[in-house]
């Protein structure tokens, strides 16, 4: 092994900087939050990414008074199991047409996005 190598170097993220000196210790957060526009658009995604392959359908864009109620609504509509969590709505499974369509009659512009 060759002085100064250090195995965290391969995975691409910052070791040591002459500023802030080791940085081995710090924190990485795993995925931020995407950022979306404030432009009054609901955005529907499918994603399946850090949940061991099941897919999940994410609500983003709502006012988060009313999240807790949309929320126990297209759980009801989709029957299926879901939460609200960092201001979204996660409905487990591919809900994404019936969710539309739900926050569609109740007056929300709708947008589905992602995969």
């Amino acid at each position: 092994m060759c002085a100064g190598y250090h195995p965290r170097m391969a995975e691409g993220r910052l070791v040591y900087s002459t500023d802030g000196g080791d940085r081995r210790r710090e924190k990485v957060a795993p995925n931020p939050e995407p950022r979306l526009p404030d432009d009054g658009i609901v955005r529907i995604f499918r994603e399946k990414g850090g949940r061991g392959g099941r897919t999940v359908t994410v609500v983003r864009g709502l006012p988060d008074g009313d999240l807790g109620l949309i929320a126990s609504e297209v759980k009801r509509r989709c029957g299926s199991g879901g939460a609200v969590t960092a201001g979204a709505v996660e409905i487990q499974g591919d809900h994404r047409d019936r969710t539309a369509e739900l926050l569609a009659q109740k007056g929300y512009r709708v947008k589905l996005a992602g995969g």
